[in-house]
């Protein structure tokens, strides 16, 4: 194997991982939207219900935490959460939050921020 062989073979490698670290974030996005939509549902049946709702608190932190797609398209969908200016407002932010930590997740494991 000459030089040229590994340094492609090495190439090859940190493209595996970097496709993993891609698919691991993208199946992280996926599965927390599912769960924040199906907890916007629940609150917007317990609500009509006038039972027991969901903080929040709690819908704002499943959307910092990767479940925001899924919130959109449940205040969307159920048309929840989507006049209260400041809850808009948190949602917001911790949308932006989430996108900057992406972006710079994404530099990191392109070792764009060397």
């Amino acid at each position: 194997m000459d030089f040229f062989d590994q340094v492609a073979e090495i190439l090859s490698l940190v493209r595996n991982e970097q496709k993993l670290q891609m698919l691991g974030i993208t199946l992280i996005y996926v599965c927390m939207s599912v769960v924040t939509l199906i907890m916007y549902a629940l609150d917007k049946a317990a609500s009509k219900r006038r039972d027991a709702r969901i903080s929040e608190r709690t819908l704002l932190l499943c959307g910092l935490a990767c479940g925001w797609p899924g919130a959109m398209l449940a205040q969307q969908w159920f048309r929840h959460k989507t006049i209260k200016t400041s809850f808009r407002l948190a949602f917001a932010v911790t949308v932006i939050f989430n996108c900057m930590a992406l972006v710079m997740f994404i530099c990191w494991s392109l070792n764009l921020l060397n």
